[in-house]
């Protein structure tokens, strides 16, 4: 589905792309980066299918993609060719540099690049999304 449209369809197809990403500023406590799990939720009662989450310590961002309400997956956004920032698309990410594209779990499907990418544990307490950066 585009993001753009034209006459009283504008809306709609915004709160579409709205379901899909979201950009938030996590905390970090100790070596976790955090968000609440709440932020995946969206005004109409939907999930984002993932978030990009960034922080000033971070020099690159973290794609937190949500599978179920227990299962997240965490990406560490940076192009492991030739260390480019990379954009994400729905279920995957790619790198506007040379083309490498990287499934929702991290795994490299089109080159040049040819490492996964960094992955972090993460974990739920209580309301908190917990990012462990060790």
């Amino acid at each position: 589905m585009a993001c753009l449209g034209g006459g009283s369809l504008v809306a709609l197809l915004l709160e579409g792309c709205a379901s899909g990403s979201k950009m938030v500023n996590g905390t970090i406590v100790e070596s976790n980066l955090q968000i609440p799990v709440s932020d995946f939720q969206t005004s109409n009662g939907h999930f984002h299918q993932y978030l990009v989450v960034r922080h000033e310590q971070l020099k690159f961002p973290i794609c937190v993609y949500r599978f179920s309400e227990t299962s997240y997956d965490a990406l560490y956004m940076r192009c492991p060719h030739q260390g480019a920032e990379l954009q994400v698309f729905g279920d995957r990410l790619q790198c506007p540099a040379h083309g490498s594209e990287f499934d929702d779990k991290g795994v490299v499907k089109t080159g040049p690049a040819d490492t996964n990418l960094r992955t972090f544990p993460v974990s739920i307490n209580k309301d908190q999304l917990l990012i462990s950066l060790k």
